[in-house]
């Protein structure tokens, strides 16, 4: 039986303790025979809870016992880029986003739903990684090459992938490097001779703030925040005409180097 099946069983024993009460405890009893018969999925649920589970103690307080560089930090540091670099090597060809990230010139546009299911893959035991735990690694270990306060959002799985590969010499938070882009982009209009509106320049800034978040821009993201509460899509083709596809084309390809 199925999660999906087990689920709608699960809700045909409600629905028969509230209207058919002498006929409840037979399906209740067929909808988790599946679970009372199967060891290895109980164990397997508790896995995957666990794995999401977060303690957190709100009333003891930290006492700082010394100050200074830590030698111990230092060593977990060390065996976290370590574990991560061979990470990478191990599930390169597995998972999409390691496949386009290791290979240069990547062979296809990254998209945001490949970082997710990277961002799960580490999530997992044994591992249980975040973006801002590697990052912190990396601070913790060079931080003369670190710039900027990362792994915030997800996209800054593609710095930290980059920086582990030694594809750069620097890690700096994804968003840093769509806005340097982005200043770079504008500059190259103003040099061609095209100019922005106040108001065009404002919505090319939330663009570029989704780019940054999201790896990539559709004229089917207007009808979300930030944008509807702007006016949407409607706003859009009246700031910018038929020149709006092509102009998300562009920048599609000059912020998301």
């Amino acid at each position: 039986m199925s999660l999906r099946d087990l689920t709608h069983a699960l809700v045909e024993a409600v629905e028969a303790a509230t209207e058919r009460p002498d006929e409840a405890k037979q399906v209740l009893d067929a909808a988790v025979e599946p679970l009372a018969t199967n060891p290895k999925l109980r164990e397997r649920l508790v896995e995957v809870r666990r794995s999401y589970e977060q303690t957190l103690d709100e009333f003891s307080q930290d006492t700082v016992l010394a100050a200074g560089y830590s030698l111990d930090g230092a060593e977990r540091a060390r065996q976290t880029a370590d574990s991560f670099r061979r990470f990478i090597d191990e599930h390169k060809d597995e998972i999409t986003a390691l496949q386009i990230l290791y290979s240069r010139p990547y062979r296809e546009r990254l998209t945001f739903t490949e970082i997710k299911e990277l961002a799960h893959a580490i999530g997992r035991p044994p591992y249980q990684w975040t973006p801002e735990k590697l990052w912190q690694a990396y601070e913790a270990l060079e931080r003369s090459k670190v710039r900027g306060s990362g792994g915030r959002v997800l996209t800054d799985l593609v710095s930290l992938v980059r920086f582990a590969l030694e594809q750069e010499d620097e890690l700096v938070p994804y968003p840093d490097l769509v806005a340097e882009r982005f200043r770079a982009w504008l500059l190259q209009q103003e040099n061609a001779g095209r100019t922005f509106t106040p108001a065009q320049l404002a919505w090319l800034e939330r663009i570029r703030d989704h780019v940054a978040a999201s790896l990539a821009i559709s004229p089917d993201d207007f009808d979300y925040t930030p944008f509807v509460e702007q006016g949407g899509i409607g706003k859009a083709y009246e700031l910018f005409g038929d020149e709006l596809t092509p102009l998300l084309d562009e920048l599609n390809e000059a912020l998301v180097a």
